[in-house]
């Protein structure tokens, strides 16, 4: 990818939604191979990874495949011949989190760094850039100075600066937190996260006061950037990715839609810029965030620290306001909506607050119109008597309009390249010349008798609107010449035929066209690693990744926590976000504060769910939370995975 072009980078769990993602505008798409994916249900075989590459290939978009768990020593082999399966079905890149992968033979595909790396510094990206990696995705977390900061020292020409844009956002660092794993086992940096992070938890402080009840503090928002695009593109992004490699169809669709325009819009204004892949993509709808299931919006740390980052009430899909309750009965609910426009539908998805703050779910079985404007009788799916502190003057919103869902369901897109047509006279005949938007040309000659047409009037009007009838190609006519020192009767198979050879020709001169993604050779002597101690929260889980930084001259180097040797309490995730903060508990909020500054200190709080309980630990001076635990016996009673000891007897650090 060159220095001005911006890619728009949109996931795909499926093959079928990766083509509509680059039918929706996609300029690449991130999507799991058959293992070793951090997304333990998103596998995809080989075969139909190839099939997406070809289609996209066509519009020179390209496909990412993730291999960004960390792996075991009894795992690299499989994860060798994988990559070379990928490398040989046409992927244009590998995203990989596990060091290990640059001390094996891999073949000469480019490699990205996943999230997984936690690419928040300066040091860190330069390094990465320097050990081989050609693509970085940095910290969701980090704001556009921080982010120019990292691009200041990363050389744009080798490696490009990719961003989440969209999608729900992890609360901890990613690749920093262990929680899943120290509670039953189920590794987030192996794909298989249980989510604590959206659980509801009780909130103690130091004095063991409740300070927040049933709340998920540890549950934030989700990503949009939609606001900060031209920013983000000052800043050195150049590929923007959306989250949601679990998402269904109609997510990637509109999401992928919505940020295509938005791109479109910033390409117009900035001649300087370009897309990476080529087409234009129309719509048959109007994309709109709100739509898909989301727990509202934040543009979390981009433009600084914000109170509102969290969706603590719920992580589910509150849903747009649409109107209050005026009516219950036992068989039905009407509403009055604020816009008397609004439409309802049977299969909508309705929800409300109730008294506890509480997500309920209202789903439609018929909804009817009366014949009062704006005032709908609801019946819904559920018996009426089961919906909660249900009553006149409560608040609805809406969650699923079905006619959008029903909009997403049909073809919603077309994806096609402009085109210069030119029909010219030659010596045996008729050559069709065909010019596509990048400067790919493909020709075709026929060789046939020159003969007068009945009507010379009409006769090369004709011509052109029967070579303008590209059809089902990616191809459509931008402008058609007709070349001729005499007018010419063409027969329309023949004319069609000439017309299918040079569209042929010239989707073989685009294939010919696309650059393969060269890998980035590592700069030799290898670089130093910024630090020379490397604690669990490295992720090292194998021989092979411990070679890596040792030759990079690491010192100490500790294995994954997924090693099970870290038995006593440690943090078990590392956060931007801050409980004591959102819950004005801050000391620096404090600070100036009449009667306050001075009393309010970030002392330890505890997180409660159930029989779990977590301590939370404020470090202020880098504004970071530690979420602290300590591994169960029942998963230290399990066979562990792969036992990895790089040390007989685990050295001090600090004394090397």
């Amino acid at each position: 990818m060159q220095p001005h072009h911006l890619e728009l980078l949109a996931p795909a769990r499926t093959f079928d939604i990766g083509i509509e993602a680059i039918n929706h505008g996609a300029d690449a798409v991130y999507i799991g191979g058959p293992s070793f994916g951090a997304r333990s249900t998103a596998d995809n075989s080989v075969q139909d990874i190839a099939k997406l590459v070809h289609f996209a290939h066509r519009f020179h978009s390209r496909i990412y495949v993730t291999l960004n768990t960390i792996l075991r020593d009894d795992e690299l082999e499989g994860a060798r011949k994988l990559a070379w399966q990928l490398y040989d079905a046409g992927v244009d890149a590998l995203i990989i989190q596990d060091m290990g992968l640059l001390e094996i033979d891999m073949p000469p595909i480019q490699l990205h760094a996943s999230t997984q790396t936690d690419i928040r510094t300066p040091e860190k990206a330069k390094f990465l850039q320097d050990s081989g990696l050609s693509q970085i995705v940095l910290a969701r977390e980090l704001t556009l100075p921080q982010i120019s900061a990292i691009r200041d020292v990363i050389d744009t020409e080798r490696t490009v600066i990719e961003f989440f844009v969209h999608g729900a956002l992890c609360v901890a660092y990613s690749g920093q937190c262990f929680i899943s794993h120290a509670h039953n086992g189920r590794s987030a940096n192996r794909g298989d996260c249980s989510q604590a992070c959206r659980l509801p938890y009780e909130v103690k402080d130091a004095q063991g006061r409740i300070v927040a009840h049933d709340k998920h503090v540890l549950s934030m928002k989700d990503n949009n950037q939609s606001e900060n695009l031209r920013d983000l593109v000052d800043a050195g992004i150049r590929s923007f990715k959306i989250e949601g490699r679990y998402k269904d169809m109609a997510y990637v669709k509109n999401i992928t839609a919505h940020y295509r325009k938005l791109f479109d819009e910033v390409l117009s204004e900035r001649p300087e810029l370009a897309a990476s892949s080529h087409g234009r993509t129309s719509f048959s709808f109007e994309p709109d965030p709100n739509q898909n299931f989301n727990r509202e919006f934040t543009d979390y740390f981009v433009q600084g620290r914000k109170e509102d980052i969290g969706a603590f009430d719920t992580p589910k899909n509150p849903g747009q306001p649409i109107g209050w309750v005026i009516k219950v009965t036992p068989e039905h609910v009407e509403i009055t909506t604020d816009d008397p426009t609004t439409v309802l539908h049977n299969g909508d998805g309705l929800c409300y607050y109730d008294l506890q703050k509480e997500l309920v779910g209202l789903q439609i079985n018929r909804a009817e119109a009366t014949k009062v404007k704006g005032v709908w009788r609801l019946f819904p799916k559920d018996p009426m008597d089961g919906f909660k502190d249900l009553r006149k003057g409560v608040q609805v919103n809406r969650n699923r309009d079905m006619s959008w869902v029903r909009k997403l369901d049909k073809k919603s897109a077309e994806r096609r390249m402009g085109v210069w047509m030119q029909l010219a006279e030659n010596d045996k005949g008729l050559q069709l010349t065909l010019t596509d938007e990048a400067g790919h040309t493909g020709a075709a000659q026929m060789a046939i008798a020159w003969q007068k047409p009945k009507d010379l009037a009409q006769a090369e009007d004709k011509l052109k609107t029967a070579l303008g009838k590209l059809g089902d190609t990616l191809f459509e006519p931008l402008d058609v010449q007709v070349a001729l020192p005499r007018s010419w009767f063409v027969p329309p198979s023949q004319l069609n035929a000439l017309r299918r050879d040079a569209v042929q020709a010239l989707e073989t001169a685009r294939a010919e066209g696309l650059h393969c993604l060269p890998r980035a050779v590592p700069v030799e002597p290898p670089v130093a690693y910024p630090e020379d101690t490397l604690t669990y929260l490295a992720n090292v889980f194998n021989q092979k990744a411990r070679d890596f930084y040792a030759k990079h001259g690491v010192k100490v180097i500790d294995a994954a926590y997924e090693a099970q040797e870290e038995l006593g309490e440690v943090s078990l995730m590392i956060t931007k976000h801050c409980v004591r903060f959102s819950l004005s508990l801050c000391p620096k909020q404090a600070k100036g504060v009449t009667g306050v500054q001075g009393t309010v200190k970030a002392e330890p709080m505890q997180l409660i769910n159930g029989k779990e309980k977590l301590t939370l630990r404020f470090d202020c001076k880098p504004c970071e939370m530690h979420v602290v635990g300590k591994i169960k016996k029942s998963v230290l009673n399990a066979v562990p995975e792969s036992p990895v000891q790089f040390y007989k007897k685990k050295p001090v650090v600090g004394l090397h």
